[in-house]
């Protein structure tokens, strides 16, 4: 990996990683407006307590080292959860400002994955 796409993927890992964390822990404790936000989209108050659960514990896969697969399965919870805020927001009529916070974590969480190091990859079992 060259020093580019090292720094690239560290710098949005890092915003993505410091994201991801504070959402998670207002989600958990269910403040920072998060109540607000989930009522006006019609979800149950515990919802955010497994968003944030899941956040928090995504972010810890994101940045150790090793377990390729299971950081596919974090950056893949992060995209359907992100993406799913985004339509949310869409679904009830809200504005496009709304959804600016989900759709801008999308982009690093794509630019994050797409830069991985080799070494965070999940490499094919089968030889040819």
């Amino acid at each position: 990996m060259d020093k580019r796409n090292k720094i690239i993927y560290w710098a949005t890992t890092s915003f993505l990683a410091f994201g991801m964390l504070a959402g998670g822990i207002q989600q958990m404790l269910q403040i920072g407006g998060y109540y607000e936000i989930v009522t006006q989209l019609g979800y149950p108050l515990y919802f955010l307590s497994i968003i944030g659960t899941w956040k928090i514990l995504g972010v810890i896969v994101i940045l150790i080292p090793k377990y390729p697969l299971v950081k596919e399965w974090a950056y893949a919870g992060f995209f359907f959860v992100m993406s799913g805020a985004a339509i949310s927001h869409f679904a009830v009529g809200q504005l496009f400002i709304e959804a600016l916070p989900s759709l801008i974590l999308l982009i690093f969480i794509g630019m994050s994955w797409y830069f991985r190091p080799k070494e965070r990859r999940v490499t094919s079992l089968k030889k040819n």
